[in-house]
């Protein structure tokens, strides 16, 4: 009597086991039906943020992600890829906002200086010496690069990722008192070897240096603005020249 109720139980748990398999494959099935061929999580619609110069519909255009695709096919790091293929943008993020949006943000290149154009007109150059955009006239913001190389000969130039991060490093006053800015020897030097020096819209000459001891340089530069003076070398604070 009480061996049959065991070897009952022995003969089920086979058919127990194949029936828990079958019902985890049903589920996967149900999910990966759900995920990849039905229409209820596919992208229906894709915001784009951060754009100012460059439009909605070209960086949608570059992401090519077309609306009723399945969100779990998309690669995020691809469509990222393509939209930092335009030429204004400096990065992208992509992420999937379930169950059927996507929202691509964008950061875009924001141009330190302008570069004199032969045939007329300015380059708008960021710190990596890529061409943000074309203007006619220069920007009042934007000093004046000086330098005998078109705006598309800067890409990568060490001179001009040091003069815009002495630019960056201007105290406010300073930086809007500045009408060009050049770099000694050839732009494309090598970096932290350029003295950087500034023209000031009342045709002070600045020599600032490189970007060491902004502090210092900045105390000193006050104390001698008050005199007058048109050439002020701060390069080396603490034997400051003034002529």
């Amino acid at each position: 009597m009480t061996g049959e109720p065991a070897a009952r139980r022995r003969r089920r748990r086979p058919w127990r086991a194949v029936f828990f398999a079958l019902a985890a494959l049903g589920i996967f099935a149900g999910v990966a039906w759900a995920l990849l061929g039905s229409k209820l999580l596919v992208v229906r619609s894709i915001t784009v943020r951060g754009t100012h110069l460059v439009s909605a519909s070209r960086v949608l255009a570059a992401a090519s992600v077309p609306l009723g695709t399945p969100l779990i096919r998309v690669n995020t790091t691809q469509v990222a890829h393509r939209v930092e293929a335009i030429r204004q943008v400096a990065s992208a993020a992509v992420t999937k906002d379930w169950p059927d949006h996507l929202v691509i943000t964008v950061r875009e290149r924001v141009p330190v200086v302008a570069v004199r154009m032969a045939a007329g007109g300015f380059d708008l150059v960021d710190p990596d010496g890529v061409i943000v955009r074309w203007a006619a006239t220069r920007p009042a913001d934007l000093p004046l690069f000086l330098t005998s190389l078109p705006g598309s000969a800067l890409r990568g130039s060490p001179g001009l990722a040091e003069t815009s991060a002495v630019l960056a490093e201007l105290p406010s006053w300073l930086f809007k008192a500045v009408a060009e800015v050049t770099v000694t020897g050839n732009a494309a030097g090598a970096a932290g070897q350029q003295q950087v020096t500034l023209y000031l819209r009342d045709h002070k000459t600045v020599v600032w240096g490189g970007t060491d001891r902004a502090a210092q340089k900045d105390t000193e530069l006050t104390i001698l603005m008050r005199d007058p003076v048109s050439y002020l070398d701060v390069s080396a604070p603490g034997t400051a020249v003034t002529r």
